[in-house]
């Protein structure tokens, strides 16, 4: 019998099974690296594992202001904020998912998506439960609407991510599925181990930070992935139940620290599909970004609070692809479309196919080093392995 983390990845189970029998956790398609005698323990319905929470101050009569996120919440003695992983216990703040993911798997790093960095490699992707976001159109809401005491959570500390991480040969480490800024203290004290472990820290976010905690962020981080989900406030406000410059605030400090970023765009139908809307985005990006920054616009399907939607036609996504053309865009992708010619990469400079995908499997490559092996331009991202 195969023991240790690998041999439980032959483990697996239909998501719709899991979800019954877990109250809301995705599935799981692996087991960390614990001891066999611990193994049993290692998911544990609503453990939590209470560390002093950053980024708050305390107020009169007990109360604290987070200072996390752009809610900027108000919390009285025994509740919890907004996001329902950190919580006021006698005038101190506490995060309850420090150490307690509830999703731990193996992903190719295209799922994040991320297109320019170490193509074709494994990416160690965690999450907790809840979110900082109330996305009516979320595909992970059964564990970012929840709290940690609803879903089965995994007893793993940093040292365990890492040496699981590199155990099963992961180039880096994605902290992912859900707002992984609800789950700070943990991403901040797994990248600190993971750099000079030489694994990369990447996080797939929707950028709602205030800065100081993202100043603070940047140092570790690699790449990041994040979501764009409109250029419009009412947008935000009314699908989101946030605000849109906070995000563009996060897009533009990534840049202006080094992180590698990409940007996904979730296309929705009469909601961000304006060409109007797409062609502002666009300038933006190109203005305040680059115009190498790449983007991802992707295809909606009814989740959530918007079942009664229909899926993005490919149409409307190839014409969002034609006006970040137009726009000046050079890497644009459409996804969520397995077998799309626009999955691929195409050098900026010379136009000729230098990664060939289908949905999460890498094909032919044309690069030499981080450079199109055609006419030897540097393409933007990160292509060195360094485990």
């Amino acid at each position: 019998m195969k023991t240790g983390f690998q041999g439980l990845c032959d483990w697996r189970c239909c998501r719709r099974t899991f979800l019954r029998n877990s109250a809301g956790a995705l599935a799981l398609l692996s087991l960390p690296a614990l001891p066999a005698p611990a193994r049993a323990q290692a998911v544990q319905y609503g453990f939590m594992s209470p560390q002093p929470a950053a980024f708050y101050r305390t107020l009169d009569q007990g109360l604290v202001q987070c200072q996390l996120c752009p809610r900027n919440c108000e919390v009285m003695p025994g509740e919890r904020g907004d996001c329902g992983v950190r919580e006021n216990r006698a005038g101190k703040y506490y995060s309850l998912v420090y150490g307690n993911p509830c999703a731990v798997h193996l992903d190719p790093v295209e799922k994040k998506p991320f297109f320019h960095v170490q193509p074709g490699s494994l990416s160690f992707s965690i999450a907790t439960a809840g979110c900082n976001l109330h996305c009516k159109f979320c595909q992970n809401w059964e564990i970012s609407q929840t709290r940690p005491d609803k879903t089965y959570n995994f007893d793993l500390p940093p040292e365990k991510v890492v040496a699981a991480a590199r155990e099963n040969r992961c180039l880096s480490i994605a902290y992912t599925y859900v707002e992984p800024i609800i789950f700070y203290e943990y991403m901040r004290d797994v990248a600190r181990l993971a750099k000079p472990a030489g694994l990369l820290n990447t996080c797939h976010s929707a950028g709602y930070i205030n800065t100081q905690p993202l100043g603070e962020l940047t140092g570790l981080l690699d790449a990041a992935c994040i979501d764009l989900k409109g250029f419009d406030a009412k947008f935000y406000r009314d699908l989101v139940d946030a605000e849109l410059d906070p995000v563009l605030n996060t897009l533009k400090t990534l840049r202006r620290h080094g992180v590698h970023v990409e940007i996904v765009n979730l296309v929705i139908p009469q909601f961000n599909d304006q060409p109007e809307m797409i062609t502002r985005m666009c300038a933006w990006i190109r203005d305040e970004l680059g115009p190498l920054t790449p983007l991802h616009f992707s295809r909606f399907y009814p989740l959530y609070k918007m079942l009664n939607h229909s899926p993005t036609p490919v149409s409307t996504l190839e014409r969002a692809r034609d006006l970040a053309q137009k726009a000046g865009l050079k890497y644009i992708y459409i996804g969520n479309l397995p077998g799309h010619a626009a999955e691929n990469t195409y050098c900026h400079q010379c136009g000729k196919l230098i990664i060939a995908r289908q949905g999460y499997r890498i094909g032919e490559v044309h690069m030499k080093g981080s450079k199109c092996a055609y006419c030897g331009t540097v393409i933007p991202g990160i292509w060195e392995k360094k485990v």
